[in-house]
């Protein structure tokens, strides 16, 4: 990796630690520079502003977690198993970041950016497409019916989704959600997914 790339890796890397622990909307460029101790102009050379350095965070993490789904592997396992472990990956990344989730309704213009909102759109799109390419397989293995496999995909991931938003809603309105309501949370996302899929097999 050239010193640019890893410079830049630097600061997205320490924009993340702050991003976790005090939101975006709170975090301020002069904070970060203070903290990796760069200068302002050496910052700005890299993002020149922030929404160009939240976009340089988002495709890291999304990067990070399509890293970690393994898609070439997926398909070696029965598409139950491989679910449940898309559901615990996807599980540890909401936990990890989840201060990043909290930002999402803010009024702040640097994630209001038309270029972000076209990249969460991508990211979406890819990460659906993604779970469409593994139901065909599974349809092709004639492990399940056949069905539309991207309009399924869709349905499942909003499925998901769908979990964690109720969870949080009726959860304990602190700022983080407790132990106990994250794992509540993985726990009806596992049921969930185990139900969808066996609704899918041949009978």
């Amino acid at each position: 990796m050239v010193e640019t790339d890893k410079k830049r890796e630097t600061i997205i890397e320490g924009a993340i630690k702050r991003f976790i622990h005090y939101g975006i909307s709170k975090t301020t460029m002069n904070e970060i520079a203070e903290d990796l101790s760069v200068s302002k102009p050496s910052l700005y050379y890299y993002f020149p502003d922030k929404s160009s350095l939240v976009l340089g965070v988002i495709e890291k993490i999304f990067n990070d977690y399509f890293a970690h789904l393994e898609p070439g592997k997926a398909t070696e396992i029965p598409l139950e198993q491989c679910m449940a472990n898309y559901v615990e990956i996807r599980h540890r990344f909401f936990q990890k970041y989840y201060m990043l989730h909290l930002s999402s309704g803010s009024p702040d213009s640097s994630l209001n950016s038309d270029e972000l909102k076209k990249h969460f759109m991508t990211m979406h799109a890819k990460n659906i497409q993604l779970h469409a390419d593994l139901f065909q397989v599974a349809i092709d293995k004639n492990e399940i019916a056949p069905i539309d496999a991207y309009k399924t995909a869709e349905l499942y991931l909003d499925s998901l989704a769908g979990i964690t938003s109720l969870c949080i809603l009726h959860g304990n309105k602190e700022l983080f959600p407790s132990k106990k309501e994250m794992k509540n949370i993985l726990e009806r996302q596992l049921s969930l997914s185990s139900i969808f899929i066996k609704g899918l097999k041949n009978q």
